[in-house]
C-alpha cells in the first residue's frame, strides 16, 4: 500500500528545523543561518521511497513578531499547522523548554492533527538529558518521541519511518524526480541569501532578499 503525504516542520526559531529538512532528503536544499527567521515561505521539500511520498514543508520559527515580515512568517507557520497530515515539533535536546517551545505545545493541543517530538541535536547532549525529554514530553499528546541528530544523521531514518507511519494512502503528487517545489533560480537565490548572512552582521538587515536574475 503506497502512503503519502504533508508533514510540517514546526518549532521556535534556531532549533535546526531546515537542518533537520537537509538531512531528511539528503540534499543541501533550504538555507541554514543561526539568525533568527532566516526561513521566510514554506517550502515543500520531497522525500520519495518505494512505498511512500512525504512532503516536508520548511516553516518560519513560531515567536512573537515584531514587524510586518515578522507577522507573515508566523502566519505561514501556524497555517501549516492546520495544512498537513503530520506534525514534527523540533526541540532542542540539550536545553529544557522554553516560552517559545511551551507556546508551540499549547498550539499542538489544540489540533486533530498528529504530532512527532523531534529532540535535535543530540550530539550536544549533557548528563541530564532524560530530564530534559520527560519535561517535553509532558508539554503535548506526542505519538512518538525520537532523538535525532541533523548534523551526523542520526535516527533520522527511524524518524523517516515514523512519519510515513502516520500517513494515508495516496498516491504520488510530485514526479519521483522532484525533491523540492521551488524553481532552479529560487533555490539558487536562497543559497547566496544564505552566504550573505553567514558573512554580514549589523551592516545588512536579515532580510536581505535576493534575485536571481540570469543562469548559465
Amino acid at each position: 500500500m503506497f502512503k503519502s503525504g504533508f508533514a510540517a516542520v514546526i518549532g521556535r526559531p534556531n532549533v535546526g528545523k531546515s537542518t533537520l529538512i537537509n538531512s531528511l532528503i539528503g540534499e543541501k536544499l533550504l538555507i541554514v543561518s543561526d539568525k533568527p527567521q532566516a526561513t521566510r515561505n514554506k517550502i515543500r521539500c520531497i522525500l520519495n521511497t518505494e512505498n511512500a511520498q512525504v512532503i516536508f514543508l520548511d516553516t518560519p520559527g513560531i515567536h512573537k513578531p515584531r514587524h510586518g515580515l515578522g507577522k507573515y512568517m508566523l502566519k505561514t507557520a501556524l497555517d501549516a499547522i492546520e495544512e498537513v497530515d503530520v506534525l514534527l515539533f523540533v526541540v532542542e535536546a540539550h536545553q529544557p523548554p522554553g516560552p517559545g517551545d511551551r507556546h508551540i505545545a499549547d498550539l499542538l493541543t489544540k489540533t486533530d492533527t498528529p504530532a512527532i517530538l523531534v529532540l535535535n541535536k543530540i550530539d550536544l547532549l549533557k548528563d541530564d538529558s532524560e530530564s530534559i525529554k520527560v519535561q517535553y514530553e509532558l508539554l503535548a499528546p506526542f505519538k512518538e518521541t525520537i532523538e535525532v541528530s541533523s548534523k551526523t544523521r542520526e535516527n533520522v531514518e527511524k524518524l523517516i519511518q515514523a512519519v510515513i507511519s502516520l500517513l494515508p494512502p495516496g498516491p504520488r503528487y510530485y514526479p519521483e524526480d522532484v525533491i523540492v517545489d521551488q524553481p532552479e533560480r529560487f533555490v539558487a537565490a536562497e543559497l547566496i541569501r544564505e552566504k550573505i548572512l553567514g558573512l554580514t552582521r549589523e551592516e545588512i538587515p536579515h532580510s536581505v532578499a535576493v534575485t536571481v536574475e540570469e543562469m548559465r
